[in-house]
């Protein structure tokens, strides 16, 4: 597995980093297959400046052949350049693999403030590659963040699966969303469910946990075999 993470892409107003995520993936389809875009959750504190609520993006990716790791971080660079926005402090990660390290580095962001300066000193000493690419350069912190809680397996909401379009709203079988992967558990005690309909709201949105993606509900509360969508959890 490869991991892509990006940072700080944005400001109020304009695209927001799933976006760019998005067309980035769209532009390494011919030699990347996307397994899953997440968004994960950093410290939410007003010291740290962002966007809107400090989250940050991963892209898990198989390559389709022998695609070398220092063109995907030069190709990723340049989709990035190419869509950088006035005012945003971009940042970018490319990972083969994943040492330790980076992710106690990804835990730590959570839960407390770290800098740029901790970040560079992680990916240097893991030999990854991370970059800042306009602005304060900011985005390095989540960038890093994103790659680390990716590799937990166990870190933020999915906001795409594989190649699977976007497009369940409302009320859908469970059964379309094992389809697709994903697996329905009450949130409380952690049955799994194979039947029914789970309300998945606006779009779906699963959780990423102990390696799996994972849409946590709730019974309705008429009996029925409705169930409906719990919390969306960090």
């Amino acid at each position: 597995m490869i991991y892509v993470g990006i940072d700080d892409t944005d400001v109020l107003g304009a695209r927001g980093t799933n976006q760019l995520a998005r067309s980035l993936i769209a532009a390494l389809a011919g030699d990347f297959r996307c397994v899953r875009l997440v968004r994960h959750q950093l410290f939410d504190d007003p010291r740290v400046p962002c966007t809107s609520k400090n989250g940050s993006a991963s892209i898990s990716l198989e390559p389709l052949g022998d695609q070398p790791l220092a063109d995907l971080a030069a190709r990723c660079r340049a989709h990035m350049l190419a869509d950088f926005i006035e005012g945003s402090d971009p940042g970018l990660c490319v990972a083969g693999s994943v040492p330790a390290a980076v992710t106690e580095f990804a835990l730590r962001s959570k839960t407390e403030l770290v800098s740029q300066r901790e970040a560079h000193q992680v990916a240097r000493r893991c030999g990854l590659y991370l970059e800042g690419l306009g602005g304060t350069c900011d985005g390095v912190i989540g960038a890093l963040a994103a790659v680390g809680l990716a590799a937990t397996g166990s870190d933020g909401r999915v906001v795409q699966l594989g190649q699977w379009p976007d497009d369940l709203c409302g009320f859908q079988p469970v059964a379309a969303l094992r389809r697709r992967g994903v697996a329905v558990c009450c949130r409380v005690s952690g049955r799994r469910f194979d039947d029914g309909l789970v309300d998945v709201g606006k779009r779906l949105r699963p959780n990423r946990r102990n390696g799996e993606d994972v849409l946590f509900v709730e019974r309705a509360d008429d009996g029925s075999r409705q169930w409906l969508k719990g919390m969306k959890l960090p």
